[in-house]
C-alpha cells in the first residue's frame, strides 16, 4: 500500500485517509486470520496430520513447513491463544507501517521458520507465534527507532500486553517451541533495524503556545545586557581603527600674570 505523509491537523482529507488505512490494516489482518482458521478447520474435518505442515529442521521434507507451519496448529487452544496476539500485532503493523509491512511481515515469517529449520531440536514445530513475536520486538523497536508519537504509542501498547514474550525467547516448558519464538524476535528486531526508515514520519504539529514562548524569548533578548566581551574598550584598538585618526592639541591659556597653562 503506497501512502502520502500523513498530516499533523485533523482535517477532512486527513481523516478520510486515516479511515482507509484503518479499513485496509483491519481487512489485512482478517485475510490472515481466515486462513489460518480454514486450515485448521479443514484439516480437522478431513483429518489431516498437523505434523505434515510442520517444520522438521535439518531435514527436506521440513523445508515446506517453512511455508506451511504458521498455519498450522496442535489444538485448538493452540490456536486460539495465537488468534487475539495476531489480530491485534498484524493490525497495528499493517496502520502504523504499511510500506515497512509488506517487507517486515515476509521477512519474519521466512526467517523465523528458516531459524527453526536450522537450529531448533528434532521435532515438529507449528503454529503462529514465532509470527507473533516477530511482529511485537518489530513493532517495540521501530517506535523506539523512530521516536515519533504513534511509533512510541504502539511500542508502549504492545510491550503493555506482550512483554511477556520477552521471557517466552527462553526455554520454559517441554511442548513449547522456544526456538520458534526465539527465531521470530530474531527477524522482528532484525526488520525493524532494516526498515524503521521506510514509512514516513508525521510532521510534528505545532501549537500556539511555542510560537508565544519564542517570541517572549525574543524579547527577552532584546533587553539581555552584550556580553563583557563584546563590549569595546577604548583604549584597546584594532590596529586598522587607528588609521586615519586625527591628534586634538589643547590650546594653552594665558592668565592675568602673564602665565601660559595647558587645558586639561
Amino acid at each position: 500500500m503506497d501512502i502520502a505523509p500523513p498530516t499533523p491537523d485533523p482535517g477532512s482529507a486527513a481523516v478520510q485517509f486515516d479511515r482507509e488505512r484503518i479499513n485496509y490494516a483491519v481487512f489485512s489482518a482478517a485475510v490472515l486470520l481466515v486462513g489460518i482458521w480454514l486450515v485448521w478447520l479443514g484439516s480437522w474435518l478431513l483429518g489431516w496430520s498437523m505434523s505434515d505442515l510442520g517444520i522438521e529442521p535439518r531435514q527436506l521434507r521440513g523445508l515446506i513447513g517453512i511455508l506451511s507451519a504458521p498455519f498450522a496448529h496442535a489444538s485448538f487452544e493452540h490456536l486460539m491463544s495465537n488468534t487475539l496476539p495476531l489480530a491485534l500485532l498484524a493490525t497495528l503493523t499493517l496502520y502504523a507501517y504499511p510500506r515497512a509491512a509488506q517487507w517486515a511481515l515476509p521477512m519474519i515469517w521466512l526467517l523465523s521458520g528458516l531459524g527453526v529449520w536450522l537450529f531448533a531440536r528434532d521435532s515438529v514445530h507449528v503454529g503462529m507465534s514465532g509470527v507473533n513475536h516477530g511482529l511485537m520486538f518489530f513493532l517495540f523497536l521501530t517506535g523506539l527507532f523512530r521516536r515519533d508519537r504513534l511509533g512510541v504509542a504502539i511500542a508502549l501498547v504492545v510491550f503493555f500486553f506482550y512483554g511477556g514474550m520477552l521471557l517466552t525467547v527462553l526455554p520454559r516448558e517441554e511442548n513449547i517451541s522456544f526456538e520458534y519464538h526465539l527465531a521470530g524476535a530474531v527477524a522482528g528486531a532484525l526488520a525493524a533495524i532494516l526498515l524503521f526508515r521506510l514509512d514516513p514520519k508525521p510532521p510534528r504539529k505545532r501549537y500556539s503556545w511555542e510560537d508565544e514562548d519564542e517570541a517572549h524569548a525574543a524579547a527577552d533578548d532584546e533587553l539581555d545586557l552584550p556580553r563583557p566581551d563584546d563590549v569595546p574598550v577604548l583604549w584597546r584598538r584594532e590596529p586598522e581603527s587607528t588609521q586615519g585618526a586625527r591628534i586634538l592639541h589643547f590650546p594653552t591659556r594665558v592668565d592675568d600674570k602673564g602665565d601660559r597653562h595647558n587645558l586639561h
